[in-house]
């Protein structure tokens, strides 16, 4: 398996994780404007060969969708139609932010850093990423 690239989609922001050549590692690339979300991957996937998209699947604590699906649901849509190649899944995403936040404070972050909401957001798509290689690890342990 190559890189698999995470999604923390937002209304404002998309976090945006990817994992090294061999899909194992998992990484921050950046934080988008969500506006210009489609033209960064177009840019990204033309440069860099992807296996598999992420995105981040809000749920309530009721495990039912989040209001925000009604945005996001289009947007995969529009990532298959574009990439038919390459496959779109949905990761569980609750709790990213509050384990974003955790993560850049006990990472040493100064005060003021911390309050960028876009490291918040790529940190996001990070632990997203490396949700799905554990699970996907763990299934292939048994």
């Amino acid at each position: 398996m190559g890189r698999i690239l995470a999604i923390d989609y937002g209304l404002k922001r998309c976090g945006i994780a990817v994992t090294d050549v061999l899909g194992m590692i998992p990484g921050g690339l950046c934080t988008v404007a969500t506006y210009t979300l489609e033209k960064f991957l177009s840019d990204y996937i033309a440069k860099e060969p992807i296996d598999l998209i992420l995105v981040g699947y809000p749920r309530q604590m009721n495990g039912q969708e989040s209001e925000s699906m009604a945005k996001i649901r289009p947007f995969v849509e529009k990532l298959k139609k574009k990439y038919p190649d390459i496959p779109v899944e949905y990761e569980d995403e609750r709790f990213t932010s509050v384990l974003a936040q955790r993560s850049i404070i006990e990472a040493g972050i100064p005060k003021m850093k911390r309050r960028n909401k876009g490291l918040v957001d790529e940190v996001s798509a990070v632990i997203i990423l490396q949700s799905y290689l554990e699970r996907k690890d763990y299934r292939s342990s048994f």
